[in-house]
């Protein structure tokens, strides 16, 4: 061999392209492209990290297809989260409500001690910054061909947000029970709230204002009274929603109108467990202490309810 062809050897075997710097092999990237087509990111997540593992070489690739694919699926995100927002700017207003309905039996003790049904309703509806709900609810009961309770509640709430986690909220509900003593209550209320926490598993929010309240006794001998209480008082509220295991929920509500005469402090306590996607099983308590309720009426009354809830 020649002196020139010596020197062109070592440059040819230079020139040859070595495993080291292979492309990554077409079926691993079509493996990535159908983990990329399902939408999931964590399986994405997985397929890559895989890929990663089994080509440490390749990992200046696998790192532009990591960083395509964040890219793209960031712009999704932000295309969905737009179509979304237009449509809830152009909903109706008895579009985009969300609602629970429920249906059972309750257990009560106080005022009287029998056992009865007991409905609810309620719905929601959340815009950008602005958030309704709705509370139907009744308990009712008979014993012995007569009517041992009567209770009747409904309640509207809407809220505007003023920051990320501080809003302003109203309040007007209507109360009946006439076991308790009086055949109406209105109240009417508004102020500052703030929301803790605001995740889908955890959600706590607390809230205070002036409040008015009207109450239409009645007498002993069950007449109304055409002229009733009103009065100024202070609410307080609470509302606690917590997803502490796959299909449990624990929920607190509590709210208080204090006033000078009669003050109500309300709490209600629930444990739900999932039973499918639309229908969950509830056990509750609720208590409601009155400080100066009209007579022959207790101060506390109770009510233990087991019921069915649908979601729709």
């Amino acid at each position: 061999m020649n002196k020139p062809a010596l020197l062109i050897l070592p440059l040819a075997v230079c020139a040859i392209p070595t495993a080291a710097h292979a492309e990554l092999p077409e079926p691993v990237r079509k493996m990535i492209a159908a983990a990329e087509a399902t939408g999931d990111a964590k399986q994405v997540a997985a397929v890559i990290s895989a890929a990663s593992a089994a080509y440490p070489d390749e990992g200046e690739e696998i790192a532009a297809i990591k960083a395509d694919w964040t890219q793209r699926l960031t712009q999704r995100k932000q295309e969905a989260a737009k179509r979304k927002q237009q449509a809830i700017r152009t909903a109706g207003v008895f579009e985009r409500w969300d609602g629970k309905g429920e249906l059972g039996a309750l257990r009560a003790t106080g005022n009287s001690s029998d056992v009865g049904v007991t409905a609810a309703l309620t719905l929601k509806r959340i815009g950008i910054d602005w958030r309704h709900k709705l509370t139907l609810r009744a308990d009712y009961q008979r014993s012995d061909g007569e009517t041992t309770r009567s209770q009747y509640l409904a309640g509207y709430e809407p809220s505007i947000d003023i920051s990320k986690k501080a809003f302003v909220f109203g309040l007007a509900q209507y109360e009946r029970d006439r076991i308790q003593g009086f055949n109406s209550r209105y109240s009417l209320s508004g102020g500052l709230g703030y929301r803790i926490f605001d995740r889908e598993d955890l959600r706590l929010e607390v809230k205070a204002g002036p409040a008015w309240r009207k109450t239409d006794v009645v007498d002993d001998a069950d007449a109304i009274d055409p002229v009733g209480d009103s009065y100024f008082a202070g609410l307080g509220g609470l509302d606690l929603d917590w997803k502490f295991a796959k299909n449990l929920r624990f929920t607190q509500s509590a709210t208080a109108f204090v006033q000078t005469k009669n003050s109500t402090y309300t709490s209600l306590t629930g444990i739900e467990a999932g039973l499918s996607d639309r229908f969950t099983a509830r056990l509750s308590y609720r208590v409601e202490h009155d400080t100066d309720p009209p007579d022959d009426a207790a101060k506390t009354d109770t009510l233990s309810r087991m019921t069915l809830i649908y979601d729709f």
